[in-house]
């Protein structure tokens, strides 16, 4: 058996070979079964829709993504939101209007992108599957390091669709004469070595055979599959392995000598479904006639398969965020629909999956000594210009695609992207700042989040800038006015805020439904005239509240960040950001010149 460090080399050279082999398909034509016949992309309105399909369209003019290939963003149907179980029914049935009898002889990727990325707002305006990474040239998206990962396997894949999310990675390593085959019918899923406590947040394989195996892959049937269980029912359902006599690794991540029993699970990531069950999948559907609740394509489709599958969790509502009066009876009718149907699951053992869908696993992934930092090779400086005194230091910020002034400050574990920031910034630890222009003189204080957008108000293009804590929950609501003080902003009873802003509560105060009352809809971020003035303006907010002093907001048009995703000018943002690709391009290209 390899070693930890073996295996770890192992993953690492893995990995860059399938950056490597993307890289090579970049600007050119694929050639059958080389790359996708289609990739689908979700979106969670008309508006996100747009914002996708101009990015994709500039991402295919510079070249950045393989050609001769279908890309499609699939906009879930107008009402009430149907999950991302519902959106993959929803793109079954996009694809056979477009394609006819055709779809079922094509190797599709779905990725789930339409959530608003409360969690990351820096992604809310232009999507997760857009995110930027600190590596590359020009730099990955999620987009792109997601198509790089799964690169190997449309060559080894019968038609059908393979499903994953915007917010996630998957790397692995196995023998060099080996292949994964998606040749199976039914659902295939990978499967991934975890322990117990990541398991209670994931989907958990209880697998038919047991045993350690000493191979990279394996191919294995399910029995059943839970669904973000605790950990006793790991342990009663027969999902626990044991490692014996495992080294264990110290807080630093060091292996000590010290040998103990290792209790694992296997947790789930993406799955394949072929076009036997796509078609299926399709049928149930068009039977529903209206979908009018959340179905989750990973609880509610794979709960009901495998042997031991049973109906108990179709009544489950423990993990729902939103219940609906419909759900119970459409995750009945879909229990008997798949009910018999196999689960086959391609155990990766020396494989890892990471998550980048909040502020503080971003800041972490990309600023900390990760595991995923050494294994993709993530950069400090990603196709940036930045000072010479942070280059040739060893602070751990991370700059992606920016232009810093040679005079401004970056404390550690900040990370600052697609931005210009004058001699005069300075920016506090654990922060992130996204999109701004900063010319004027300004202290970004630690742990704050701060983000400047584009909106179009009455044909005119104006900026607002969302400042936050880290920390700060977007998710976090309340149903009467009189319980606002449960929410904070930047750790201040929000009450406090709204009172140095001398802002009076109301419902006006708040877009969207009156009674889902949080930081996402409450109106009190500046529409400006200015990208500099916006930012100006939002953080003399912030200091107003942290300093405990008045700043009036009662002149300034404000609006909630729910309103900003609705009157957002992608066309603006994305101009932007390509002003400050050219000006780097140039300077680059000058530098080489110069030489």
């Amino acid at each position: 058996m390899p070693t930890e460090e073996e295996l770890d080399i192992r993953l690492q050279q893995a990995t860059r070979r399938r950056l490597a082999k993307f890289d090579e398909l970049r600007g050119k034509v694929t050639q059958a079964r080389e790359f996708w016949d289609a990739v689908v992309i979700t979106a969670a309105d008309q508006k996100q829709q747009l914002a996708y399909e101009q990015q994709l369209s500039e991402k295919l003019k510079r070249k950045e993504l393989p050609l001769g290939v279908h890309y499609h963003v699939f906009v879930d149907p107008p009402g009430p939101k149907i999950g991302n179980g519902g959106s993959t029914l929803h793109v079954l049935q996009c694809l056979e209007e477009m394609y006819g009898d055709t779809w079922t002889s094509l190797t599709i990727i779905l990725i789930h992108s339409g959530g608003y990325s409360q969690r990351l707002p820096n992604a809310s305006a232009l999507g997760k599957i857009f995110t930027a990474l600190p590596f590359g040239d020009p730099i990955y998206q999620m987009l792109e390091l997601k198509l790089a990962m799964y690169i190997d396997f449309p060559a080894h894949m019968n038609p059908g669709i393979l499903i994953t999310c915007a917010d996630d990675i998957e790397l692995y390593s196995i023998g060099a004469t080996e292949v994964i085959m998606f040749d199976k019918p039914g659902f295939t899923a990978l499967a991934h070595p975890s322990d117990l406590v990541i398991g209670t947040t994931h989907g958990v394989f209880v697998l038919d055979s047991s045993g350690i195996s000493e191979k990279e892959l394996e191919y294995r049937s399910c029995h059943h599959f839970l669904h973000k269980p605790s950990i006793e029912k790991m342990h009663q359902s027969g999902a626990v392995c044991i490692r014996r006599n495992c080294s264990q690794s110290n807080s630093s991540g060091e292996h000590s000598d010290l040998k103990m029993d290792y209790e694992y699970v296997y947790t789930d990531s993406l799955f394949y479904i072929d076009h036997n069950i796509a078609k299926q999948l399709l049928i149930f559907f068009k039977q529903l006639d209206t979908l009018c609740c959340e179905i989750d394509a990973y609880g509610d489709f794979l709960q009901a398969l495998g042997p031991g599958a049973t109906e108990d969790y179709t009544k489950n509502t423990d993990n729902v965020t939103k219940e609906g009066s419909q759900l119970v009876e459409v995750r009945q009718k879909l229990f008997s629909f798949l009910k018999g149907t196999s689960l086959n699951v391609i155990v990766l053992n020396n494989s890892r999956f990471y998550h980048i869908g909040t502020t503080q696993e971003y800041l972490f992934h990309f600023t900390s000594e990760s595991k995923l930092k050494s294994e993709l090779g993530l950069l400090s400086k990603a196709f940036s210009i930045f000072p010479d005194k942070t280059e040739n230091s060893d602070i751990s910020a991370c700059i992606i695609q920016s232009i810093l002034d040679s005079r401004c400050d970056i404390a550690p574990a900040s990370v600052i992207e697609y931005s210009r920031l004058g001699p005069e910034v300075s920016v506090g630890a654990n922060s992130i700042v996204s999109g701004c222009c900063i010319s004027a003189k300004a202290d970004v204080p630690p742990n704050t989040f701060v983000s400047s957008l584009s909106v179009r108000i009455n044909e005119k293009v104006m900026y607002v800038s969302v400042v936050l804590g880290i920390e700060d929950n977007l998710k976090k609501n309340v149903t009467l006015l009189s319980d606002i003080h449960f929410l904070q902003l930047f750790g201040v009873n929000l009450l406090q805020c709204l009172d140095l802003w001398d802002l009076r509560i109301s419902d006006q105060l708040f877009s969207g439904d009156k009674t889902s009352l949080g930081l996402w809809s409450i109106r009190i971020f500046p529409v400006c005239s200015t990208l500099n003035d916006s930012i100006s303006v939002s953080l003399k907010m912030l200091s107003a509240v942290q300093n405990k002093s008045a700043f009036k907001l009662g002149s300034w048009k404000l609006l909630s960040i729910e309103e900003m995703l609705f009157y957002k000018d992608v066309e603006y943002m994305l101009k932007f950001r390509q002003q400050i690709y050219e000006e780097i391009t140039l300077k680059r290209q000058k530098e080489k010149s110069d030489l």
